[in-house]
């Protein structure tokens, strides 16, 4: 019982940092590992300080910077890290069609809607521009 309250707190909080942005490239995390790295390693501080708040609008988020002193290091690290990872996979699908927009005119012409494309850019095996690559597999889509 306990495990699923801590995945809820962890999944709100999580839901509440998504619409933070940031620029570069790296390894991205899928939403529901990175749901299962915020309740592992922040669950305690969520359950502590944040017993009764009402999920969602941000208040998770607000609770734990209310309370960052209080924070143990190790949960202030790693939402730093998930907010970052999942903020990258978000660019990275924001981009994908900017960034692929050659291989989609050349691999994919005539070929319509977004599903329909980005599942012709993955299923081709010709795609060959490196950037249009990383972003679909940033994206998560791969």
């Amino acid at each position: 019982m306990m495990t699923k309250r801590v995945g809820i707190f962890a999944g709100a909080a999580l839901a509440a940092f998504l619409s933070i942005t940031t620029v570069g490239r790296a390894d991205t995390s899928s939403y529901a590992d990175a749901v299962t790295t915020l309740a592992k390693e922040c669950g305690v501080d969520i359950k502590k300080f944040c017993n009764g708040e009402n999920l969602g609008n941000g208040r998770i988020q607000a609770c734990l910077q209310k309370n960052i002193s209080k924070v143990s290091p190790t949960c202030t690290s790693t939402l730093g890290s998930v907010i970052t990872s999942i903020a990258q996979r978000q660019e990275a699908q924001a981009s994908v069609f900017k960034v692929c927009q050659h291989d989609i005119s050349q691999y994919c012409n005539g070929v319509k809607g977004d599903g329909n494309i980005l599942s012709c850019l993955i299923e081709t095996k010709r795609v060959d521009n490196r950037e249009c690559n990383q972003a679909i597999t940033d994206a998560g889509w791969r």
